[in-house]
């Protein structure tokens, strides 16, 4: 029997190996010799148990530290001669720029690289020149580059990062597609609901808002919070639900934000959750009024669980979402912008209504994980054929 061509997966952290990419592994598992490759940890072993694949720790930063660099490019560098895979497939900036090094330097064929999003976007002097260096760096090794979005495609075109013929948006955009089976609100019946409604404080006449994300300030939690707080002073029957883990060091809250949150009885952090559907289920409202994105799974998974959006008009996200269709779309960092789009969305029961109905089916539609998984195996082929 002939053996397998060898694919290997990196990222920065194994988090992201976990849970940006689920079931993908698994399923390019019975085509090729899948290998993950991330920094050690949990996460790391439970891909190798969840998906079946073989994985090997690799220490990288997310910050940039030189000596720690090198240090990854050639322990990198090795694994890869070692191993001799077929394709490489980076994802995240980090793993990026050392898997496609390292990837050249051992003569890999297929170096293949997805942009899921540019950290660059919001640097600013020596740091942005430095970013963009290192993205222009990271897709020269790069045999093809995967934009996860038709607007980071655009934005690379832009910048000169690299030429068009080596890029390819795969399917509708997205890394990994969505499982419509398992965000589903029909595997949440109303008992399920009452009972995290009861535990959270929150009445069945209550309308909920939710976030799910980091707590960061490029997140828009900043204006989110100041506009929330203005809204409760004249509805008192909504809550907003934040769902994700507050990061205090690579880009904090401001403290009038923190005390805010920790004041406003109508504002629930409940923290990082595995499972983000329970809370989807008790909500009404998407709220993610993120500066950069890449292609968020956040606005999908919501969609798919039957919820309109409110998102910032940026790339990825309004692609999702069409204005007055499955959500409405804001400018970025513009708490006043929020405070009258949620406004709408509560007084406007027809528009809510409407919204509420095409959530789903859009997402569905367009970016099912099933769909999305044999576009890469498709792409992955092509490239099999050209060795």
């Amino acid at each position: 029997m002939e053996s397998k061509a060898k694919l290997i997966r990196i990222t920065t952290v194994p988090i992201s190996l976990k849970t940006l990419l689920k079931g993908q592994h698994r399923f390019m598992s019975d085509y090729f010799e899948v290998i993950g490759i991330s920094s050690s940890g949990k996460e790391l072993d439970d891909v190798q148990k969840n998906e079946g694949i073989r994985t090997i720790p690799l220490q990288m930063t997310r910050t940039i530290s030189p000596f720690k660099d090198i240090k990854s490019l050639y322990s990198l560098y090795k694994v890869l001669k070692n191993e001799k895979p077929l394709i490489v497939h980076s994802h995240t900036p980090k793993a990026g720029i050392i898997g496609m090094l390292a990837a050249k330097l051992a003569g890999v064929p297929h170096r293949l690289h997805t942009v899921a999003g540019l950290p660059l976007m919001e640097a600013k002097g020596n740091k942005r020149k430095l970013l963009n260096f290192v993205e222009k760096l990271t897709y020269s090794c790069a045999t093809k580059v995967y934009p996860n979005s038709k607007g980071l495609n655009d934005f690379i075109l832009k910048n000169n990062f690299a030429q068009k013929e080596k890029l390819l948006v795969i399917a509708n955009g997205s890394s990994n597609g969505i499982d419509t089976n398992y965000f589903n609100p029909s595997l949440f019946s109303f008992v399920d609901k009452e009972s995290l409604r009861t535990k959270l404080g929150i009445s069945e006449k209550e309308f909920v808002l939710v976030f799910v994300g980091r707590l960061v300030g490029d997140k828009g939690i900043n204006e989110l919070i100041e506009s929330f707080s203005n809204l409760t002073a004249k509805y008192d029957m909504i809550k907003l639900l934040l769902v994700g883990s507050l990061e205090t060091d690579l880009d904090p809250l401001l403290p009038e934000t923190l005390q805010s949150i920790k004041a406003n009885k109508n504002i629930i952090s409940v923290g990082f959750q595995n499972d983000v559907r329970p809370y989807f289920s008790i909500s009404n409202v998407l709220i993610f009024p993120s500066y950069r994105e890449g292609f968020p799974n956040v606005v999908m998974q919501a969609g798919a669980m039957g919820l309109p959006s409110i998102v910032t008009n940026i790339n990825g996200c309004n692609e999702i979402i069409e204005e007055g269709e499955n959500g409405l779309l804001i400018p970025v960092k513009d708490s006043n912008a929020i405070e009258l789009a949620i406004k709408k969305i509560l007084t406007d029961d027809g528009l809510r209504s409407k919204m509420e109905k095409n959530a789903r089916s859009i997402i569905v539609s367009r970016y099912e994980q099933q769909i999305m998984w044999e576009s890469i195996l498709r792409e992955y082929n092509s490239l099999k054929q050209n060795v």
